[in-house]
């Protein structure tokens, strides 16, 4: 078995708090990386293999463009989503698909009813059933498809680690993360996911965060373009109401969350955080990562007070506020 990031070797990252009490405190590790690229701050242990999640799809969106894939503007941002599963959403991934002659049965992703509240609620009121497409990663998933029809690649067999498509999203991590992949596990949507540091996942995120749509090299043009198409629409990354789509919108931030309390995120001068919080819990990351960015600098005071509070933080006693979930870095 891998070794893991343990307990002894993590810090806190933020508490939970209940009428003036601490009711509960979450640890992890995380690392902040300069807008050079320079690490300027770490907590806890950044450097044992931990499974990126979601916040591994920026780097296999690179991956299914630089194999083919043609997408801009809000199917580009579709790309690197863990969508909500809204009608909005879901018309954005059947126009992908479309565009490549696929149908929705061909997404290998497994069915799911849409984490929109109000949108699975009007579904279960229309006798609606889950669905593929309504799957949070199923932008990822066309992304690979039409990756795959533009290179001629099986279709059937695309989330194999063995087939083509993964091997060249793997190189392509690789060569982001400056590291070689040693495991690779599945994903909760079926495709592989890679450990990896997060010294590494942050230099990776660091190099697509700061790429220029006018570089020389051609991953990163692709990669200034994804970054720029996820700032434009924000809303499709993740969804109303949800904590990347308001860090995005909010704060000008790349945010990319992923499941297991996993976090990237990118201000605009290129400071860079990737953090894990140890029990698995997400519902801090967000805030843990916009602490960071502040307290090295790369983001104001104010511009973080006014996001954090449009974020789902509080705690409620009796249907009322009595308390906050609150990063303590």
């Amino acid at each position: 078995m891998p070794e893991t990031i343990t307990v002894p070797a993590s810090v806190e990252l933020a508490v939970v708090e209940r009428s003036g009490f601490v009711e509960s405190r979450h640890a992890g590790s995380a690392i902040v990386l300069d807008a050079e690229g320079v690490p300027v701050l770490t907590l806890g242990d950044v450097e044992t293999p931990i499974l990126p999640r979601s916040s591994l799809k920026p780097l296999q969106a690179l991956g299914s463009l630089t194999a083919g894939a043609v997408l801009d503007g809000e199917r580009l941002a579709l790309a690197t989503a863990s969508h909500a599963g809204t009608d909005r959403h879901v018309a954005v991934v059947r126009d992908m698909l479309t565009a490549g002659g696929l149908s929705e049965s061909d997404l290998g992703c497994p069915a799911a009813w849409p984490s929109d509240t109000s949108t699975r609620d009007e579904l279960v009121r229309e006798l609606g059933q889950p669905e593929r497409i309504r799957m949070n990663c199923s932008g990822k998933h066309a992304a690979m498809l039409l990756a795959c029809r533009a290179s001629g690649w099986d279709l059937d067999t695309y989330l194999d680690p063995a087939h083509p498509l993964q091997v060249h999203i793997r190189e392509v991590i690789e060569r982001l993360t400056g590291a070689k992949i040693t495991v690779t596990a599945i994903d909760g949507c079926g495709a592989p996911v890679h450990a990896m540091s997060l010294s590494a996942l942050a230099r990776a995120t660091h190099r697509i965060g700061t790429s220029s749509e006018r570089s020389p090299f051609a991953l990163h043009r692709t990669a200034g373009a994804l970054v720029r198409a996820v700032r434009e629409n924000p809303w499709a990354i993740d969804g109303p109401g949800r904590q990347d789509t308001i860090a995005i919108e909010r704060l000008g931030v790349f945010a990319k969350g992923g499941a297991e309390g996993i976090m990237i995120m990118v201000a605009p001068n290129g400071t860079t955080v990737a953090l894990k919080v140890l029990d698995g819990s997400g519902r801090a990351a967000t805030a843990i990562a916009i602490a960071l960015l502040e307290r090295v600098g790369a983001l104001a005071a104010g511009d973080v007070a006014q996001t954090l509070a449009q974020l789902p933080l509080e705690v409620l006693g009796g249907g009322r506020g009595v308390g906050t979930i609150r990063a303590t870095v």
